[in-house]
């Protein structure tokens, strides 16, 4: 039987991470920026606006694959300037793919 429980020191493993991107990140294309990387990344989830200025996302997919999106989104898209992001453990997964939501 393999041990799919998530190992951050291995990378092995898969895990859900809710983030919340906070800076200059509406208007300046991340959204679709980080549809696109996530999906380079084989991972599942979804983005979205909020209306208080920030971009949240839920990441779910191998440890190590979450981590480089987690380090993609601290750069982001050319024009973005990315302050401070807020990661804790996501409550949902068994999403088929990776999309763009409605700004909540």
């Amino acid at each position: 039987m393999t041990d799919t429980r998530p190992d951050p020191a291995t990378g092995k493993g898969n895990i859900s991470v809710h983030a919340r991107i906070e800076g200059r990140v509406q208007g300046v294309w991340y959204r679709a920026w980080t549809v696109e990387e996530a999906r380079k990344r084989d991972l599942t989830g979804w983005v979205r606006n909020r209306t208080d200025g920030t971009v949240e996302a839920v990441f779910c997919g191998p440890v190590d694959r979450v981590q480089s999106m987690i380090g993609a989104c601290h750069e982001g898209p050319l024009h973005a300037r990315v302050d401070r992001i807020h990661e804790e453990p996501a409550l949902e997964d068994g999403f088929t793919g990776f999309e763009k939501r409605p700004t909540a």
